[in-house]
């Protein structure tokens, strides 16, 4: 009777443990389009303000795969259907900062927190009729992709990086690119403002960018620990700077991240 309790309970552990480690993969297997930046990586930098949630978080637009049959409604597609990231389906206006391009050849990277097993990665455009100041919808898109780039179940590197042939178009535009894991029932969706033979546009002037100053923003945080735990939002001083978590972290010293990496510095101290 003990050693069936015994096994019982082996049992028992060892399906916990792979609940939690599932739950850990899914936890960390995250991304985004970061060149060019999508309205998620605007945020994360801080180029665009005023963007709540996705800020911190830039790689958690995860929703239903499918898409175009199935996946995000029209008008929460840039959001991946998330609530809390409903911030990236305001047109703003027209005002979401572009990136310039011309018809050919253009790379578009990802950038990744970890890596999912995954089946493609897609890239839609928007139509001629495209009107920048309302949300998206699969009306403004043309559903059949740009590119496509399948993956096999492979696990991408934690940059990917495709060459994708765009059309003739003219004026702003939207790419839509959607990763699609292959073992989970979602992908992750990312929405990248360009124009075709303009200057890269600005912010939305009722939205400033920020860039990190003097004004002492998060310098009352304590010091940043190599031992310590940090999730999305926490605060940390560093080498006379503040520092916010962009997602989970531990080990990662505050200034040496980059550009798009886990620590986005707030303020000068």
């Amino acid at each position: 009777m003990r050693n069936t309790r015994k096994i019982i309970l082996s049992i028992a552990g060892a399906a916990t443990l792979a609940v939690s480690a599932s739950l850990a993969a899914l936890a960390w297997g995250h991304g985004y389009t970061s060149d060019p930046p999508s309205r998620s990586a605007l945020c994360a930098s801080g180029e665009v303000t005023n963007c709540g949630a996705i800020s911190y978080e830039p790689q958690s637009v995860e929703g239903p795969k499918g898409f175009p049959a199935a996946g995000p409604a029209d008008g929460e597609l840039c959001s991946g259907g998330n609530a809390p990231f409903a911030e990236l389906d305001d047109p703003r206006g027209g005002n979401w900062p572009t990136t310039s391009v011309n018809a050919g050849n253009r790379s578009f990277t990802w950038t990744m927190t970890a890596r999912h097993s995954t089946a493609t990665f897609d890239y839609y455009i928007t139509k001629d009729s495209y009107d920048p100041t309302q949300p998206l919808t699969r009306d403004d898109l043309v559903l059949t992709p740009i590119a496509s780039f399948a993956m096999g179940g492979a696990q991408p590197d934690h940059t990917m990086t495709h060459n994708v042939n765009l059309p003739q178009r003219s004026g702003q535009h939207l790419i839509f690119s959607v990763w699609v894991i292959a073992d989970t029932a979602n992908a992750f969706y990312s929405c990248i403002d360009v124009d075709f033979g303009g200057d890269g546009g600005g912010p939305d002037p009722t939205d400033p960018p920020t860039t990190p100053g003097g004004d002492g923003t998060g310098c009352d945080a304590g010091a940043w620990s190599s031992s310590a735990v940090y999730n999305s939002g926490d605060e940390v001083t560093y080498g006379g700077a503040a520092y916010r978590a962009s997602w989970w972290t531990t080990g990662e010293t505050p200034g040496t991240t980059g550009e798009w990496g886990v620590w986005r510095q707030t303020s000068a101290c």
